[in-house]
C-alpha cells in the first residue's frame, strides 16, 4: 500500500469518523432512507475525504482487509441452502403439523408457537425463521378471532432468543462468532441452557400478558389446513445436506474450517442436487434450467442485506484505521480501572464488573439502534478490552452476544425480524405500534438480561456450567407453571 494512504491518527481524523458512524445509526434509526443507501453514502464520503483531503481515513486497500468475507458467505450460503428447502414445503407442512397437535386450543397454540419459531429460530437465522411463521400464525389468529399481536410478538420475540442460541441464528453472532474465532459448538455449550431459560420465561410471560384476549378466544380447529410436502426426494437430500453443514460446523475445532467453508460447500451441493432432480423429472431446455438457479440466487438471497454488511465493515475500520477504536477502548478500560479502585473489585470481580457492563450497556443501546452495526463498531472495541483484563475474558464476548441479540427485543427496530414482521403485519392490514411493540418487548427484555446476569455470573465463579442440571431444571419449572397455570385456568372456566 502507498505509505501516503496510511490511515491518520490524529484527533480530527478520528471525530470525523464518530460524527459519520453517529449520522448513520440515527439515520438508522430514524429510517428516512433505505439502509444500504445510507451506509454506502458514509463509505463514499469516507473515501471522498481521504482521497480529496489530508485527512486519511480508510484507503481502498484497506477496505480490502476490513470486508469480512466469512460472514457474508455464511450468510448467502444459508439463505440459499433455505431457499431451496422452501421450495419442497417442508416449512408449510411443519406450522400445519403444529396446529393440528394443538387441537385448537388458543393458549396452546401460542405456547407450541413460540417454541416452534424459538427452535427453528436456532437452525436457520430469526428473519428467515418469522418470514415462514408469520403467515400460519395471522390464519390462527384470525380462526381463533384473536388480535394478531397476541400471537405476533412474541413469536418475534422467541426468534431473537432462539437465535441467540447459536453462531447462525442471529446476525450479530455471525459477526462475534468471526471476530473474536468462536465456533458453532462455543455458542451451544455456553447459550444454549441461558437460552433454554428464557425461552422458558418468554413463554409464561407471553400467556400472562396476553392472558385476557387468550380467553376470549375461540378454538382454532378450523384452520388446519393438510399440507404435504411437495417435493419429498428433494426434500430427503436437502436434510442430509443440512446435516453435513451441521457436522462442518461442529467439527469447527478439528478441521480448521470457518463457518463460510461447509456453508457454501452445501449451497453448491443442494443447488446442483435441485437442478439434477428437475432435470431428471422435466424435459427442461437450458433456459429452464438457468432459470431454476437463478430463481434462488435472485429471489432468496438477500443482496441487500450483504451489501449492507460489506459497506459497513469498511466503515468500521476505518474507526479501526484511524485509531477511534482503540481510544474508546482504552476510555472503557480507564473506567473499568476507576471502578476497580473506588470499589476494590479483585481480578474477577473486575472481570464480573465488566461483563455486566458490557451486557446491560449493550442490551440498552441495541433495542434503540439495529443491533447489527451495533455489533460491528462493538467488536474491536471488546477485543482490546480483553487484552487489557485478566482471567477467562471469553465472558465478555457471551455479555456481547446476549446483550445485543436480547436488546434487539426492546423495540421494533432493535432487530431486523422486528421489523420485518411489523412490515409483513402492516401488509396484511395490523399495524403494530412502536408503543404496543416497547410495551410488551421491554418487559421480556428486562427479565432476559436479569438471567443473563446471573449466568455471567455463574460462569466466572463455576468455571464451567453444569449444562444438564440447569437444563433440566427450566424444562422442571416451565412443566410445573404450565400445569398450575392450566389448572387455573380450567377452574375459571
Amino acid at each position: 500500500m502507498d505509505p501516503a494512504l496510511a490511515a491518520t491518527h490524529d484527533p480530527v481524523s478520528q471525530a470525523i469518523v464518530a460524527i459519520l458512524l453517529v449520522g448513520v445509526l440515527g439515520l438508522l434509526v430514524l429510517e428516512k432512507a433505505h439502509r444500504v443507501l445510507i451506509i454506502l453514502s458514509a463509505v463514499a464520503l469516507l473515501w471522498l475525504i481521504t482521497y480529496l483531503t489530508p485527512y486519511r481515513l480508510i484507503s481502498f486497500e484497506a477496505a480490502h482487509r476490513a470486508i469480512d468475507l466469512n460472514v457474508l458467505l455464511l450468510l448467502g450460503a444459508m439463505m440459499a441452502i433455505v431457499g431451496v428447502l422452501k421450495t419442497t414445503g417442508v416449512f408449510e407442512w411443519a406450522v400445519g403439523r403444529l396446529i393440528a397437535r394443538s387441537g385448537g386450543d388458543p393458549t396452546l397454540l401460542l405456547t407450541m408457537l413460540i417454541w416452534f419459531t424459538g427452535l427453528l429460530s436456532a437452525l436457520c437465522d430469526n428473519v428467515t425463521t418469522v418470514i415462514f411463521v408469520f403467515p400460519m400464525a395471522i390464519a390462527i389468529a384470525q380462526a381463533c378471532r384473536l388480535k394478531p399481536a397476541a400471537l405476533l410478538l412474541p413469536m418475534v420475540i422467541a426468534s431473537n432468543i432462539g437465535g441467540t442460541a447459536t453462531l447462525i441464528g442471529d446476525p450479530p453472532n455471525i459477526l462475534i462468532g468471526s471476530g473474536a474465532g468462536l465456533s458453532f459448538l462455543d455458542f451451544l455449550e455456553n447459550l444454549t441452557v441461558p437460552v433454554l431459560w428464557m425461552m422458558v420465561v418468554c413463554v409464561i410471560f407471553s400467556r400472562r400478558y396476553y392472558r385476557a384476549a387468550l380467553r376470549e378466544a375461540i378454538s382454532a380447529e378450523a384452520a388446519v389446513v393438510p399440507a404435504g410436502i411437495e417435493n419429498p426426494t428433494l426434500l430427503r437430500w436437502g436434510m442430509v445436506i443440512s446435516a453435513l453443514v451441521f457436522a462442518g460446523f461442529l467439527t469447527h475445532g478439528v478441521t480448521g474450517m470457518p463457518a463460510a467453508v461447509p456453508a457454501v460447500i452445501g449451497a453448491a451441493m443442494i443447488l446442483v442436487v435441485q437442478d439434477l432432480l428437475y432435470s431428471r423429472t422435466h424435459a427442461a431446455s437450458a433456459q429452464e434450467r438457468v432459470h431454476g438457479i437463478l430463481d434462488i440466487i435472485e429471489r432468496e438471497i438477500e443482496w441487500p442485506t450483504l451489501a449492507f454488511f460489506a459497506f459497513l465493515f469498511i466503515a468500521v475500520g476505518a474507526a479501526v484505521e484511524t485509531g477511534l477504536i482503540d481510544t474508546l477502548a482504552r476510555g472503557l478500560g480507564t473506567f473499568i480501572e476507576g471502578a476497580r479502585g473506588s470499589l476494590a473489585l479483585s481480578e474477577r470481580g473486575t472481570l464480573l464488573f465488566a461483563a455486566v457492563l458490557v451486557l446491560w450497556v449493550s442490551g440498552f443501546l441495541s433495542a434503540l439502534i439495529d443491533n447489527i452495526p451495533y455489533v460491528a463498531v462493538a467488536i474491536p472495541i471488546i477485543a482490546r478490552l480483553t487484552g487489557t483484563l485478566t482471567g477467562d475474558t471469553e465472558v465478555l464476548w457471551w455479555a456481547l452476544a446476549l446483550g445485543a441479540c436480547l436488546g434487539g427485543n426492546g423495540t421494533i427496530i432493535g432487530a431486523s425480524a422486528n421489523v420485518t414482521v411489523t412490515g409483513l403485519a402492516e401488509r396484511a392490514g395490523h399495524h403494530i405500534g412502536f408503543r404496543e411493540f416497547a410495551r410488551f418487548g421491554t418487559g421480556i427484555t428486562a427479565l432476559t438480561l436479569l438471567i443473563s446476569t446471573g449466568f455471567i455470573i455463574l460462569h466466572l465463579y463455576l468455571g464451567r456450567l453444569p449444562t444438564a442440571e440447569l437444563g433440566l431444571a427450566g424444562l422442571v419449572v416451565y412443566f410445573v407453571v404450565s400445569g398450575v397455570s392450566g389448572r387455573r385456568e380450567r377452574a375459571r372456566v
